[in-house]
């Protein structure tokens, strides 16, 4: 067993041990593949099925509003993670950012927030998957909702995913692809034949705004800001990616805009299609379905069906190559066990941040519906906590982004405009979050996210009072050079 100092493209150094693979695979995904790995984790087929109908719970007609300026907030958080991704290629994405930016420490919190957001949606999405099986399962004739059976299915789609992700990122993302796509279209194609079917495409009810009132737009658009989330996970891939510095950045943007624009079309389309139907979108079960019923198209309905819950499928996926990748990277720092930045001898997958990001994410899923929780109540909680996560992410990389760039000598006074209005809406989405407070659980779900966090930062101080040489080795590595892509060399 012989210990090596590898130098890596980041300038990052450090002592390695030759039995723990090779590293990631360099130059190996195309663009749509980069494209994919962001698009599976904001699951966008699941969004017009579980997320559309609470967004109008609060923004009624005002709903395709709320995702408006949700993907105009998304797009400019986008260009402040883009400062980095142009310059920065990493597994490690905000974390490494975050810390470039502004130091170790914060780098940390950005890195153990992101961690916490990926494992907790993975595991929120196991419990949608469940969820959206079950509903597919139903409209074709087959009843099955007891514990023992979400439990069976909870267990069996994260382990699918897990083989997914333990096997090869390119068929991942292949995957990935293939059923954003396919569902997508059938979702798009059902709006424009309702509309086709109905003659118009005017709804007076939503372009004049009726019946909506600011603060429910404002909390609208804190709902339809959580269905973006994981916009970013692209920027995982590092020198996975062909081309990193030019691919991923594209995909940031074009995840956002193409993904936002769905988000306005179906929403315009549901509200529409449910105006004197009951009970409403924010009762409906199925509201896809529904839609095409209206047009004779039944069986269209039903694949979608089929499709979202291939999307929530996927979304597990996309989060734990997100997830293991940065967990990856924080144990190449010694934040973490040593065995996580182990790469797979014959995939060259990080299997070892698979499987524990897999186990992670399936025990909390099991833990809320042993606890009695109904599905979707678990999937609200889960998903709440990996929001804070996210959250607390983008705004570090939002204030990191300008001072990065003071001291490269690049900034110009539009990054701090566009970083100040990214952080104000961060920070508008945030309280959001927490005024007016929230019924149980979710009041104490802020405390538990960051009950989480504080054992990952707790662990970085304790070893910069522990080993403070070793700390000393991980800042310089942390710190190093960030003019060239960034990536731990095994």
């Amino acid at each position: 067993m012989s210990t090596i100092s590898a130098p890596s493209d980041s300038g990052l150094s450090v002592a390695t041990d030759s039995s723990l693979g090779a590293g990631l695979r360099r130059n190996y995904l195309s663009f749509p593949e980069v494209v994919a790995q962001s698009i599976g984790t904001i699951a966008p087929s699941g969004t017009p099925g579980l997320v559309i109908p609470v967004v109008f719970a609060t923004a009624g007609n005002g709903t395709w509003l709320a995702y408006v300026f949700a993907t105009i907030a998304l797009l400019i958080v986008g260009l402040q993670i883009n400062v980095f991704s142009k310059r920065i290629a990493t597994p490690g994405s905000l974390y490494i950012y975050v810390t470039h930016g502004l130091g170790p420490l914060v780098g940390v919190i950005a890195g153990w927030a992101l961690l916490v957001g990926y494992v907790f949606t993975a595991s929120a999405v196991i419990l949608g998957t469940v969820s959206t099986t079950l509903a597919f399962a139903h409209q074709i004739g087959i009843e099955a909702s007891a514990v023992g059976v979400v439990l069976a299915l909870s267990v069996v789609a994260l382990v699918i995913a897990w083989w997914f992700a333990y096997r090869d990122i390119k068929l991942s993302t292949r995957v990935t692809l293939g059923i954003e796509f396919t569902t997508l279209v059938l979702i798009l194609l059902t709006v424009v034949i309702f509309f086709a079917h109905r003659g118009s495409i005017a709804d007076q009810a939503q372009t004049g705004l009726q019946d909506v009132h600011f603060e429910e737009l404002r909390l609208g658009l804190v709902l339809a800001f959580f269905s973006f989330v994981g916009f970013e996970s692209a920027t995982v891939l590092g020198t996975e990616s062909q081309q990193p510095q030019r691919y991923i950045p594209r995909a940031v943007i074009t995840s956002v805009i193409g993904v936002g624009l769905i988000f306005i079309i179906s929403s315009y389309g549901l509200v529409a299609g449910f105006h004197g139907i009951d009970p409403g979108l924010d009762k409906s079960d199925a509201p896809l379905t529904v839609l095409a019923q209206s047009f004779g198209g039944g069986f269209i309905g039903i694949l979608i069906s089929a499709g979202v819950a291939l999307s929530f499928f996927a979304c597990i996926l996309g989060s734990i190559n997100a997830g293991a990748r940065v967990l990856y990277t924080l144990s190449h720092h010694g934040l973490f066990h040593n065995s996580a930045r182990a790469t797979h001898l014959a995939h060259a997958s990080p299997h070892i941040a698979v499987t524990v990001v897999g186990i992670v994410a399936l025990i909390f899923a099991l833990a809320l519906t042993i606890a009695g929780y109904g599905i979707l109540d678990a999937y609200g909680i889960l998903g709440s906590i990996a929001t804070y996560g996210f959250l607390v992410a983008y705004g570090l990389v939002t204030i990191g982004a300008p001072v990065f760039l003071r001291r490269r000598g690049e900034l110009r006074p539009w990054h701090i405009v566009s970083a100040a209005i990214a952080l104000i809406l961060l920070v508008v989405t945030l309280v959001g979050t927490v005024y007016p407070v929230p019924a149980w659980p979710y009041n104490i779900l802020p405390y538990v996210f960051l009950v989480f966090l504080a054992i990952g930062v707790a662990y970085f101080l304790a070893l910069r009072q522990l080993a403070p040489a070793r700390l000393a080795q991980i800042e310089a590595d942390l710190i190093g050079s960030a003019a060239s892509p960034v990536e731990p060399a095994n």
